[in-house]
């Protein structure tokens, strides 16, 4: 099973990897965790990667999938992957498609959560983190018992500058110019697949099993 997930942030690709991860028993591949492991290993691209992250730097496409394609080379990834997030770009993919070919292997399927803008703005938004322990709620998913207020130590509970709404559509506005293309390069290769992103976190779940199924 080889599969990538892409959707807007918020999209809900993360939770939904992570567990089909364990189910098909597959390497979850998110690229900021390869990155991190890369720089604490103090591999070779570790060390690179950290250089450029230490200027405020993005690190370069080479450097991404250098470090994606020695992961994928490990023992764990030998049954398969979901890579979640990634590519970003027609280059990067162009790259990845690349790299698969090298390693005699190919996506099964590309998969899309489609979520509306309102309910994106609703799960970003919504996020409130505790000034004094760090705790993080939301209003609607996990709030605290008293409105404003920390469970846990009291302490008065705060929007991140990231979480505000004029931040929060920038963000999506960038990723929809982005990946839009991305969208059409997939869906031109038959690899691409569409799922509703909202409503039960199962039944999301149950429809990308049937959609990666039926497309393999």
């Amino acid at each position: 099973m080889r599969v990538g997930f892409l959707g807007p942030p918020g999209a809900g690709k993360g939770t939904q990897a992570r567990e089909l991860a364990r189910e098909w028993n597959v390497l979850h591949l998110a690229t900021g965790d390869v990155l991190r492991e890369a720089v604490a290993a103090g591999t070779a691209l570790g060390l690179t990667a950290k250089g450029y992250m230490d200027r405020g730097a993005l690190v370069p496409d080479d450097v991404i999938i250098g470090l994606v394609g020695e992961r994928l080379g490990a023992r764990d990834a030998a049954t398969g992957f979901i890579v979640d997030g990634f590519p970003r770009t027609i280059a990067q993919a162009e790259a990845f498609a690349r790299l698969l070919k090298d390693l005699g292997q190919m996506l099964d399927a590309v998969v899309y959560f489609d979520v509306s803008e309102g309910e994106l703005l609703r799960r970003l938004t919504g996020r409130r983190v505790c000034k004094g322990c760090g705790r993080t709620y939301h209003l609607t998913s996990s709030p605290p018992k008293r409105a404003g207020v920390c469970d846990v130590c009291g302490g008065e509970l705060y929007q991140r500058e990231d979480d505000r709404e004029a931040t929060v559509r920038n963000r999506l506005e960038v990723y929809g110019r982005q990946t839009a293309p991305l969208l059409d390069y997939y869906r031109q290769r038959n690899q691409l697949v569409t799922v509703s992103g909202e409503g039960p976190v199962d039944a999301i779940r149950g429809a990308i099993r049937a959609a990666v199924g039926a497309h393999r």
